[in-house]
Formats: structure tokens, sequence, C-alpha cells
């Protein structure tokens, strides 16, 4: 099923069906190891997917649940995948490959609430952190789609603000420390202008524990 953006003067149609060729085989590990109530998920797409949270967190509670590619529909249709064990706390980032795809920015914030009203329904005991979407940087000249998107993160950043005040979960703003006074991704933090280096995944542990998201 397809369905048109709404700017209509763009005429850009957008699919919320795509899926990342590796999705169904990584739903299907998922599945096999359900996160348990003492389980800490990070739920999203390649730079989660990347993060080597339990040797960086020293903890075998925590289950990496990122597929590379994924979009928010990806995460709507695997939510039970991510809550079935009824987990602690579940960190999740998850839109830039929506802007690359050309979503809309008010069909990727509505799908965040939805993400958000079916933890809640599905485990309300776990404890929600909504973590803002990274800047770029278009000087690697790799990947180009993703590049000069500012406007849509930002705007998708301050509407995740909105809705995590209205829904009650933590919202963890994570742009502005690691963007460089140009408002790009820092340089030392990326190797391509999206994904993170190993010095990037470890200021986002950093910044976690620092302010006691992580115990």
């Amino acid at each position: 099923m397809h369905s048109v953006n709404a700017l209509s003067q763009s005429k850009i149609p957008w699919d919320s069906t795509y899926r990342p060729e590796v999705y169904n085989m990584l739903v299907e590990r998922f599945q096999s190891f359900p996160p348990g109530k003492k389980d800490v998920v990070f739920l999203g797409n390649s730079i989660t997917f990347w993060g080597d949270w339990k040797e960086r967190l020293k903890s075998w509670h925590i289950k990496n649940q990122g597929i590379p590619g994924d979009i928010t529909f990806g995460v709507l249709q695997r939510l039970k995948e991510a809550m079935s064990g009824k987990p602690s706390k579940i960190f999740i980032l998850i839109g830039i490959n929506d802007i690359a795809h050309h979503i809309p920015d008010s069909v990727i914030l509505k799908n965040y609430e939805r993400i958000i009203d079916g933890i809640h329904e599905g485990s309300p005991s776990t404890m929600i952190f909504f973590q803002t979407l990274l800047p770029t940087n278009a000087s690697f000249h790799k990947l180009p789609g993703y590049y000069h998107r500012e406007k849509d993160i930002l705007k998708i950043n301050a509407g995740l603000k909105k809705i995590a005040a209205k829904k009650d979960v933590t919202f963890i703003n994570l742009y502005p420390h690691f963007a460089d006074t140009s408002g790009n991704l820092i340089k030392d933090y990326t190797w391509d202008g999206v994904h993170l280096t190993q010095k990037g995944y470890a200021e986002w542990i950093k910044f976690l524990k620092d302010r006691h998201y992580l115990n």
C-alpha cells in the first residue's frame, strides 16, 4: 500500500510498507531471545544496531533491537517483540530513514505517538526513553539522501519533545551534544555523516550515564 505525501507541491510518493532485507531475519532473532523484566531494550535502526551496548554497559540485561534501514512503520510492526517480556526500560531512536524515504514529518510524529501508546498498552510498567534524531554532516559525500535535512530533523525533535511531555515519557535531547558550532554532526563522531564512530558511541553512553538514564 502506497501513501502520497501530503505536501502536494512536491508530489513525492512514500511507502509505509518498506522493510529492509534483514528485517524478517532480525525480528525472528528478537522472538528467539525476548527481553525479560530486568532487561533494557535499545530499539531503532542501524545507528542503534551498530552500538555494542551490552559490551559497553557490561550487562547481560541489554537487548539490542536495532534493524539497519528500519523506519517508524517497521518499529510499529515489531513493537510486540520489544515489549513481550515487559522490560524495565526501552530506549528508542528512529526516524532518519523515514526522512530519507520522504515520509512527512507529521506522519513520523504520529508514529512516535503510536509507538508510545503501544508500549503503554502492552507493557505499562516499562519506562520509555525517546531520543532525538542526530544531526548529519554532508562533508562526507557518502549518503546524499540523508544530508541537508536539518529543517526536518529539528522539526521532528521539537515535536517529539511536545509528545513526550504530553505522553509522560522521558525525552532525551541528544542533538546538541552531537552537533558542532555549525549544526553538523561532529566529524570525530561519524564516518559517513550519519552513522557513528566508536568515539560517537562512547559519547552517547557517557551522556546517558551522566544523566542517570542508565544505572
